[in-house]
């Protein structure tokens, strides 16, 4: 039976490691190390001990290790033993061997048990603390659903739910939102940080945009999935957030998906934000659509990008539309500006009719892309052109070879009129003649088999024969 020191010591090991998730393991090399530490403080000091532990017993075993040396050296009674000694327990020690020697519990006494129970806790929360921080810093940029615990003068302190607390500083709370202990509150795990006095450190947070992006994943099995991709959020927590998306599958419309039937998706996420507005618009590559979506509810006249940097835009909106585009206090537009990381100028028309250096790079605009017109224009006439003088190429190659078959005929016929009889060679003659009809006929036949030529297989040949021409030259 374990005495009444070695069960306080296991009970003690045993609740740590309940309530701090420690292993079994860990608390028992832990237990080890720390009654070694005790022994040796409070015994011989660097004698050579070690522990055997018995978790299900409840019990361990010190054990003093001596090492068995000649008969007559100079001995240290603490870690050495003679070999008559050694042989006395066995007969088969000799010099060099090692002998463990159980030491008497009550030898060790009450006073080593608490100071190895005091030095075993001490490690058990540095253990813990390890573990703390390899738990939650895999858990960053995470939603977890929280309670209120607390709220000193610089925290609002939360209760994860591993029992661990969490702290929310003033920058990271929504204005305006109050909290009583024990509310449910979804939290934003924004880092986990190490703290030489107080351990590991969890930060949490509800005016993180990365929060509005978890909410919406947990309200919307479609961006959960990946169907509908939030790209971008621009917030003011507590207002107004802005929320660009896109969709992979073309067949969905990723604005709609986000809201839900009659809101009800964008409305849980607004009621766990306390109210907080949400303006979901279109992301898409071109980059000026995608700034006026931005700028939603505003309409957008043009988007002019400044010649001087890439990362500047003028807006022209209707002049009723200017106090719209630019939003109450300027919301609209930082927010539009924060969404598509640009900076973002917005003029009326009648503003912008009356800005010499706007009108310069419009009347630019307008001319560059006349010419871009123009060039468009000139390139299809090329291509016309190109195209008719194949055809050209092709009726003269087969007008050609028309020729050259006609000829060839009628050098046969005159061959076999000239070695018929004279008699008949007038009327050889007329038969090799062809009539209008007949002309017609063969011209009507040649223009149905062009329809159906290839040219480029044409030209490829003529080309060919050419070459073999000038070679034979």
């Amino acid at each position: 039976m374990a005495s009444d020191y070695r069960r306080e010591l296991f009970s003690a090991l045993q609740a740590l490691q309940a309530e701090k998730g420690i292993s079994q393991e860990d608390a028992i090399t832990s237990l080890k190390d720390t009654l070694v530490t005790a022994y040796k403080k409070n015994f011989e000091g660097e004698t050579n001990v070690e522990v055997d532990v018995d978790p299900e017993k409840q019990e361990f075993n010190l054990l003093q290790i001596k090492e068995v040396i000649p008969d007559g050296d100079m001995i240290d009674p603490y870690s050495e033993i003679y070999l008559k000694d050694a042989r006395e327990i066995n007969s088969a020690y000799e010099a060099g061997d090692q002998i463990k020697f159980e030491i008497n519990p009550r030898d060790f006494g009450r006073l080593a048990a608490q100071s190895g129970k005091n030095k075993s806790t001490q490690t058990i929360r540095e253990k813990e603390k390890e573990a703390i921080h390899a738990r939650y810093e895999g858990f960053e940029h995470e939603i977890v659903s929280a309670r209120v615990a607390r709220e000193d003068q610089r925290f609002l302190w939360v209760t994860m739910p591993d029992g661990q607390e969490a702290a929310m500083g003033d920058k990271d709370r929504i204005p305006g939102e109050t909290y009583k202990t024990g509310d449910p509150i979804k939290v934003l795990i924004n880092r986990v940080e190490d703290s030489a006095t107080r351990g590991p450190q969890i930060y949490v947070s509800r005016t993180s945009p990365e929060l509005v992006k978890r909410l919406f994943e947990q309200e919307v099995p479609e961006v959960y999935d990946g169907t509908v991709v939030i790209e971008s959020i621009a917030r003011e927590a507590g207002d107004r957030s802005k929320v660009a998306v896109r969709t992979t599958d073309s067949n969905l419309d990723p604005i709609g998906t986000l809201v839900g039937t009659r809101g009800s998706r964008v409305q849980a996420v607004v009621n766990e934000l306390h109210g907080e507005n949400m303006d979901i618009v279109e992301w898409v590559e071109d980059e000026a659509q995608y700034i006026a979506n931005a700028l939603n509810p505003a309409e957008v006249v043009d988007v002019i990008f400044s010649p001087d940097n890439d990362n500047e835009v003028t807006v022209i909106v209707p002049d009723y539309q200017l106090s719209l585009a630019i939003g109450k206090r300027g919301q609209n537009a930082r927010l539009a500006a924060k969404l598509t990381k640009f900076k973002i100028d917005i003029k009326s028309e009648t503003q912008a009719e009356n800005d010499p250096q706007l009108q310069a790079i419009l009347e630019e605009s307008a001319k560059y892309a006349e010419e871009e017109d123009q060039s468009d224009e000139t390139d299809e006439t090329d291509e016309a052109l190109e195209d008719e003088t194949e055809y050209a190429d092709a009726n003269e190659y087969f007008s050609e070879g028309a020729d050259q078959s006609d000829a060839s005929e009628e050098e046969k016929t005159s061959e076999s009129a000239e070695e018929s009889s004279s008699a008949e060679e007038d009327s050889s003659k007329a038969k090799a003649k062809m009539t209008e009809a007949e002309v017609k006929e063969a011209q009507d036949e040649f223009a149905a088999a062009l329809k159906n030529v290839d040219f480029d297989a044409i030209l490829e040949e003529k080309e060919g024969d050419d070459n073999k021409k000038s070679d034979d030259k």
